[in-house]
């Protein structure tokens, strides 16, 4: 019963090759043992499109950075940037569960805990993009979000599903275009 959210989805260009997604980011390949233990570790159900897409690249930096919003945030006004997918596991940095996971940035930080913290954001913890469970329930399909920890924790929506997301996600250079021509 595969889903294949991904199967018509062009990677090429997609994930930033480096030492550094290598070491800080990118899990082993999630099995059903793992994601169940971090969904209860979290307290809640991962969307079957976020699984997909870790059981192809369990997390990772992005090249394509930027989603566009209808409306400004602390990083532009017409868009904002991730750094990277945190992939399902322990192990990495910038895995979920993971050193700088999104318990630390929920505990530490004092981010609203509405859901799972799935990106970061260049901005080094002053803003982050949460898979938001505050309509849908535990269990529900979230909403995503960027939530600005410098504008008292606004969110800013983003798109209806994590598919969504990573569909609309574009690199830099389409907002540094001139468009005044």
């Amino acid at each position: 019963m595969e889903q294949q959210f991904f199967k018509d989805f062009d990677f090429t260009g997609f994930w930033n090759e480096s030492s550094y997604s290598e070491r800080d980011y990118i899990e082993p390949f999630p099995d059903d043992e793992t994601i169940l233990s971090v969904e209860q570790e979290l307290g809640y159900k991962l969307p079957a499109s976020y699984i997909e897409l870790m059981r192809i690249r369990n997390g990772g930096l992005v090249e394509r950075s930027c989603f566009s919003t209808a409306e400004s945030t602390s990083w532009a006004d017409d868009h904002i940037a991730i750094t990277g997918i945190m992939g399902i596991g322990r192990e990495k940095t910038y895995a979920l569960c993971g050193e700088l996971g999104s318990r630390f940035m929920i505990e530490e930080w004092g981010y609203p805990d509405d859901g799972i913290y799935v990106c970061d954001c260049p901005s080094a913890g002053h803003d982050m993009i949460l898979l938001d469970y505050s309509r849908c329930g535990k269990s529900g399909e979230p909403e995503v979000v960027h939530v600005d920890q410098e504008a008292d924790y606004r969110k800013t929506f983003l798109a209806k599903d994590f598919k969504t997301f990573i569909e609309g996600l574009k690199e830099e250079a389409y907002f540094d275009q001139d468009t005044d021509i």
